[in-house]
């Protein structure tokens, strides 16, 4: 089925042609909206296409009254301004997306549209406007209400669509040319019909998005309320997540990894690389927004606009204001216009200060718009959050759905090791720091590092410096109680105590050589093997090459199948290193 006869094409010319509101209902995501901007630029080259998403409309982004000056007496009047997208000076075709997503307050209006093509005391007709079309899920999960009013459903003329009736095959066979998609359409064909309302059309975009890149499949799959999706049959319910995304890689001929190196500093480089939005959810404290902001600064060449959710208002984003010809304008803020490489950062997404700031929030991350105005030369937009849980606690969070979910390209589970943290405290704070992450590496159990998060021990390390109690810098959990974990054996290292790092291997190289070559007498080694091991293995990059020397001369001492494991798993930085430093070592 070609694009310009799909069965939606085909509702929209005949709506237009006998000049009816046509209200479509489809589930997320199967390009109903897609196939509004590609026919209607196709079919009816003369006709702007005005798309209004509803979900994100506050009352008085469609209409407001205001005091104008009366051209004809001189006094102030108030008069009805509509807004300015609805006077493109040509005939337009006005879409309203999700339009059952609109709060209690502007459904009188968005009706008042679809029945009467009338806005306030404006003719929608007389401005240009010859298609009217409301575009919806039916999903209760999705929706604020329901239209249930007969008055209003006789003015409509409605179609039920699936994915079979848009074109998004087609789409996706132009954007992935390297690949025959063929069978990764057969196979999403051959699933049930829950599976496939799960993968949707746009998921299954964002799936081959990130094996374009090499990343994990799975990373295509949104997180809802904090839980990766799962691809779950109804009956049985058997988890066929894994083998669906194992099955598409098979079919474009791609691995599937399980995990990859450096991951939040590559995601955010492709985001920019090619016009994604990411969404990335890890623990606090653990340097996501840290890392997030010098990447982007280093692909853009400039910082990226920072907003924090629970901090944020609408003002700070746009504001309506009257303009001289009647309409009602938006004015964006400066941060926004100019023509200059831009990204977007918004932190603590899931934490909006109200839902008004948090609707034009989603326009941007969903059209790249703001008010109906495209943002010039937007690059990217990063959105960083908590999980609903952490540390058995629960996190002050909001929910979202389905249909807010699958607008990011890639969705990452970010862990504190994803994060080069380590690294920049060291070079921030040296030798210091260099002390505090052994301690946090050697001394400290798994769950002591979960409270440890790398913001806890930069304060540490601060308050090490100032002479405060240590204690005064864990979490405090409230009536006297901090962070379950014991400081002991951080204070001891902090006074000099004896201990073993690379530092001190390295100061006192002949010794450790000498305990070393006692060592290699055995074929498994011994205690001290097993010591040199893991100071070298938990070393961060920057310790090894500024002990590099040192560290050629211990590990050639070591036995083979302690050496053979540094170049496991590690990124291609690291990896190089001990390419480097076995190559030089005597055969």
């Amino acid at each position: 089925m070609t694009e310009d006869r799909s069965r939606l094409a085909g509702f929209i010319d005949a709506m237009i042609d006998i000049g009816q509101t046509g209200q479509v209902f489809g589930a997320h995501g199967i390009g109903k909206t897609a196939t509004f901007f590609s026919h209607i630029a196709q079919a009816h080259p003369d006709v702007e296409l005005v798309f209004v998403p509803a979900a994100n409309l506050t009352p008085d982004d469609l209409l407001i009254n205001t005091p104008v000056r009366d051209p004809r007496s001189g006094e102030l009047v108030l008069r009805q301004l509509v807004m300015d997208q609805l006077k493109p000076g040509r005939k337009f075709v006005l879409l309203i997306d999700d339009s059952l997503q609109a709060g209690e307050t502007i459904q009188s209006q968005l009706m008042q549209i679809a029945c009467d093509w009338t806005l306030g005391e404006h003719d929608l007709r007389a401005l240009g406007c010859v298609g009217v079309f409301l575009t919806d899920n039916e999903s209760l999960a999705e929706t604020s209400t329901r239209r249930g009013d007969l008055a209003i459903l006789d003015r409509m003329v409605t179609v039920r669509v699936s994915a079979n009736d848009t074109a998004w095959r087609q789409k996706l066979a132009a954007k992935y040319q390297e690949w025959q998609l063929d069978g990764v359409f057969t196979m999403w064909a051959s699933l049930s019909p829950e599976l496939r309302e799960l993968l949707s059309p746009r998921t299954v975009d964002h799936i081959l998005a990130n094996a374009r890149e090499g990343f994990p499949l799975r990373w295509g799959l949104p997180l809802i309320n904090g839980e990766r999706l799962r691809l779950v049959e109804e009956r049985g319910g058997q988890n066929r997540t894994g083998e669906i995304l194992d099955r598409i890689a098979s079919l474009l001929g791609v691995a599937n990894p399980a995990t990859i190196d450096d991951p939040v500093r590559r995601v955010v480089r492709a985001a920019v690389r090619n016009r994604w939005s990411v969404l990335l959810q890890g623990p606090p404290g653990c340097g996501k927004t840290q890392v997030v902001r010098e990447t982007v600064r280093g692909e853009i060449g400039r910082a990226p606009l920072y907003f924090s959710l629970p901090v944020t208002n609408v003002e700070d984003l746009c504001a309506p204001i009257p303009t001289p010809d009647g309409s009602l304008n938006t004015l964006l803020a400066q941060v926004f216009t100019g023509r200059e490489p831009k990204a977007i950062v918004w932190d603590e997404y899931n934490r909006p200060k109200d839902k008004a700031a948090f609707a034009k929030l989603m326009e941007i991350t969903q059209e790249w718009s703001l008010a109906g105005h495209k943002i010039e030369n937007l690059r990217a937009q990063v959105a960083i959050q908590n999980p609903p849980y952490h540390l058995g606690r629960k996190l002050l969070v909001a929910r979202n759905n389905i249909a807010q979910a699958t607008r990011f390209t890639a969705s990452l589970v970010v862990e504190p090791e994803d994060i080069p943290a380590n690294e920049w405290l060291i070079s921030r704070y040296g030798p210091v720091a260099e002390t505090v992450l052994e301690w946090w590496k050697h001394d400290i159990d798994d769950e002591g590092r979960a409270w440890i998060t790398k913001r806890t021990l930069e304060r540490l390390i601060k308050l090490h410096e100032r002479g405060v109690p240590l204690e005064l810098g864990t979490i405090y959990l409230g009536d006297g109680e901090y962070a379950p974990v014991p400081l002991s054996a951080l204070i001891d290292r902090l006074n000099n105590r004896q201990v073993t790092g690379l530092r001190e291997l390295a100061g006192n190289l002949r010794a450790w050589e000498a305990r070393l070559a006692r060592a290699a007498e055995s074929s498994e080694g011994t205690n001290d093997s097993d010591i040199v091991h893991q100071v070298i293995a938990n070393a961060e990059l920057s310790q090894l090459r500024k002990h590099r020397k040192a560290v050629a001369a211990l590990v050639a001492l070591l036995p083979p199948k302690l050496r053979a494991t540094y170049l496991v798993g590690v990124g291609a930085d690291r990896q190089q290193f001990w390419i480097e430093t076995f190559a030089k070592m005597p055969r």
